[in-house]
């Protein structure tokens, strides 16, 4: 006998079986729906035809064919289109797309539901291709006119604040092949739509923003233009920044080098500027007068090669500084007179000296300077001291002479003492002056000697009028002698009275004025020109007289 728990367990069996067979009728069911239809969730070139028929598809793209329009988006909001009609558009199916049906697998149908398939099949529609190039090439997109090329990122120009990337521009130059290949694709798939900007139909700049051999060439230039060298040279301060530099720089591709010539043609400039050597000096003389020196290499000489090298390591290291010019000579001190307050003055007029240390006049001394009869003049100018010797020997042509205190200044002309001399000042140069040396009393060599340093200044110069007053007597002596011998006025007094005027004006103001008989002079002048005249006019006569005969 059948119990109730057993009849529950087979009319359990009964419904799993009902329930089975149905979804299996439902599954086979739904299968042979699909078996010549689309699976779902299934497009074709982006058209939806899920359960639809391969006919239906068909239906469907001559449905889109007649009347189709692909529009075009172009650059800065352009829009334009090419018509079906245009290119021959037509449908070609043959048996491609029931082929794409007959190739799913109609079992697989729940699983469609949750894995899509986008189905694409390019021998769906027919056109000319021929059509196509010729309406591409009336697009206004591809007109001459409207097509800029792109220009790529670069480099700006120096401005206030440095160099700056110029971003690339896109322009709007067509690619022509890449447009026709968009084309194509877009008709085929009977698209609505497509971008030339997506489909990479723009010719692109071929160097952007973000090329690190861009970014790198601007930072350099940057670094170099960056550079502010402050020159500290009291009231002649300048300013060396990128204001200037940035002319100096040359760019090759990506790589800069900085023009050497440039930067020597500034150092030149800057050489004019803080340059004393061999430049005017003025003196106030110690008699109260001032003089001009012109002569002597004394001061600040800017190093031309030494600089330019510190100007293009600076650069290079990319640091900002404060500094001196790099000198090759230096004067005493800045300023209109740079031989300072410690200097030698030595006046040949005079044949006498002073030295000045630190403003204080600490030597005063006569001397004998070069003997002019033998053209041994000591050379006027401003130069600074060589070195300082004790114990030298000076030696010449024919002459080998040791002093104690030896202190050159030009070349191997210098300030010594001279223990042969008995006597010093005066006009004794004239005839039996030195070398060209300085020769001084022993005792006043040895004090300068005893202070003045390598480098300090030594200022010669000439001041008429400032010579002894015995000189400048026993000088107008000799010339009142010659105006007096000149005697009764001849032809043959000639010499003489040109010799007389000579020496004459060669005297000071001072001996001239000790000169009494002037007057003298220019009498015999006077009577020396009538004289002349009287002669030319008889010799003309006569040759006028042997003419007429």
């Amino acid at each position: 006998m059948e119990t109730a728990e057993g009849k529950k367990r087979f009319s359990a069996k009964i419904a799993v079986i009902i329930l089975c067979s149905g979804i299996a009728v439902i599954y086979f069911g739904v299968t042979a729906y699909f078996h010549n239809r689309f699976l779902p969730s299934t497009t074709l070139n982006g058209m939806k035809v899920s359960g639809k028929s391969a006919e239906w598809a068909e239906e469907m793209i001559k449905a889109e064919i007649d009347g189709y329009v692909l529009k075009l988006e172009e650059r800065n909001e352009g829009e334009e289109e090419i018509r079906g009609e245009d290119i021959s558009l037509k449908p070609e199916f043959g048996d491609s797309i029931s082929k794409l049906v007959d190739k799913q697998n109609a079992f697989r149908w729940p699983v469609s539901f949750f894995v899509p398939q986008n189905l694409s099949e390019a021998t769906m529609v027919d056109f000319s291709e021929e059509e196509l190039e010729e309406a591409a090439a009336k697009l206004e997109c591809m007109q001459k006119e409207n097509q800029e090329s792109p220009k790529d990122a670069h480099c700006s120009e120096y401005s206030s604040n440095g160099y700056e990337i110029v971003p690339q521009e896109q322009g709007s130059k067509i690619k022509k092949k890449a447009l026709l290949k968009a084309l194509k694709e877009g008709i085929a798939g009977l698209k609505d739509t497509i971008s030339l900007e997506e489909e990479n139909c723009y010719a692109k700049p071929k160097i952007t923003s973000d090329n690190e051999e861009l970014i790198q060439l601007v930072d350099t230039l940057n670094q170099y233009t960056g550079v502010v060298i402050t020159y500290d040279e009291a009231e002649k301060t300048e300013t060396l920044d990128g204001s200037i530099t940035h002319e100096w720089l040359d760019v090759t591709d990506t790589q800069v080098s900085i023009n050497e010539e440039k930067v020597a043609e500034y150092v030149d400039e800057l050489a004019s500027a803080h340059n004393t050597v061999f430049r005017k000096h003025t003196l106030k003389t110690s008699y109260g007068t001032t003089v001009d020196i012109v002569n002597g290499d004394y001061g600040w000489k800017v190093d031309k090669a030494g600089e330019k090298e510190q100007i293009i390591k600076d650069l290079k290291e990319g640091v900002s500084k404060k500094r001196e010019i790099t000198y090759e000579r230096r004067g005493a001190s800045r300023g209109e007179n740079d031989y300072g307050d410690t200097y030698v003055e030595i006046n040949l007029t005079a044949q006498h000296l002073f030295f000045y240390k630190n403003g204080s006049l600490v030597v005063e001394s006569d001397f004998v300077s070069g003997n002019i009869s033998r053209n041994y003049d000591t050379p006027t100018g401003i130069y600074g001291l060589t070195y300082k010797q004790r114990d030298a020997v000076l030696k010449g042509e024919n002459y080998a002479t040791p002093v104690d205190y030896w202190m050159p200044f030009c070349n191997n002309v210098g300030m010594h003492d001279a223990s042969w001399r008995s006597s010093f000042g005066g006009g004794i140069y004239k005839t039996s002056g030195s070398h060209g040396c300085i020769n001084l009393p022993r005792s006043a060599a040895e004090k300068i000697f005893e202070q003045i340093e390598e480098g300090d200044p030594v200022i010669v110069y000439t001041l008429p009028g400032t010579e002894s007053a015995a000189v400048a007597a026993q000088e107008a002596a000799q010339v009142t002698a010659l105006i007096q011998s000149i005697g009764e006025v001849t032809l043959e007094s000639e010499p003489a009275i040109v010799m007389a005027r000579k020496l004459y004006n060669m005297l000071s103001p001072k001996g001239q004025a000790l000169v009494p008989n002037y007057d003298v002079l220019a009498a015999s002048e006077a009577q020396l020109a009538a004289l002349k005249a009287q002669a030319a006019a008889e010799a003309a006569a006569a040759a006028a007289a042997g003419t007429a005969q």
